[in-house]
């Protein structure tokens, strides 16, 4: 059978790079698959889930925005934070989401910046309640 190459890069390190079967990942406006085979793209990620299948076996990770690229088998994401998923913690999440509806929003940019801390906080939160 088929495989991917995916490569998961954060500013600090490389967190995967390995064979996959199928690649699941959250886009700005919605979710994509990407199987073997997959056309050419590039997008933009929103804030959730990126889900890997590897030889039958699900894993998991929250990836905080960022682009992904699909050529020739290979699935590149640029992300700012990649952590799996069993790693997160609903009580700190549910705290960032508390810090991030206190903040003042007097203005464009630190009402886009506010929107961004909460739906970072939620996909957390919904991750972290699931995880296990």
């Amino acid at each position: 059978m088929a495989q991917l190459q995916c490569i998961v890069v954060t500013p600090e390190s490389t967190v995967l790079d390995e064979q996959v079967d199928f690649v699941a990942l959250p886009l700005d406006d919605g979710e994509i698959g990407i199987a073997p085979g997959h056309s050419p793209m590039i997008g933009r990620l929103g804030f959730g889930e990126l889900r890997l299948m590897v030889a039958g076996t699900p894993r998991r990770f929250y990836v905080d925005g960022g682009f992904v690229q699909v050529a020739s088998n290979v699935v590149s994401v640029l992300t700012n934070r990649a952590v799996a998923v069993e790693s997160l913690d609903a009580q700190v999440a549910a705290e960032l989401l508390n810090q991030a509806r206190r903040r003042k929003a007097n203005g464009e940019e630190l009402l886009a910046l506010r929107d961004r801390l909460e739906r970072q906080a939620r996909a957390q939160m919904r991750l972290a309640a699931h995880a296990h």
